[in-house]
């Protein structure tokens, strides 16, 4: 896998992905924006990151990582599945961790919200009860 020809660049990609922190990245691989104001910082980080060569490479950072860790959205939903089903056997029944294992089930699979069309109608989805089935 190929780093970006602007160490910079690459740096802030590396420390985004370790950190999910956008502005804690860009003061890392700038650190001369140590002494700005950290809305400065901010505007600077999104805009950065939005670029489409760091933007690619960010995400070859992601998948590359998703995969040498085998995950996949199957893997999670397998997992969370397994969660929810421990979650609701137990002697009490943890029905907030059955509740939270279903919602980031949906979350994976993008049942979570709405979608829009561009005309405004808003499009069917299948609800969590169509998931289960």
């Amino acid at each position: 896998m190929m780093g970006l020809e602007n160490v910079k660049h690459e740096q802030f990609c590396q420390v985004w992905h370790e950190t999910g922190n956008k502005s804690e990245a860009f003061r890392v691989s700038h650190p001369h924006s140590l002494k700005w104001k950290d809305e400065t910082v901010h505007n600077k980080a999104s805009a950065l990151s939005k670029k489409g060569e760091v933007a690619a490479r960010f995400e070859q950072l992601q998948e590359q990582a998703l995969k040498d860790h085998g995950v996949t959205i199957a893997s999670l939903l397998k997992e969370l599945d397994e969660a929810r089903k421990l979650a609701m056997t137990t002697e009490t029944p943890q029905t907030s961790s059955a509740i939270s294992a279903t919602m980031n089930k949906a979350k994976l699979v993008g049942l979570d919200k709405y979608q829009v069309e561009v005309s405004g109608e808003v499009i069917v989805r299948k609800t969590l009860d169509d998931f289960y089935a």
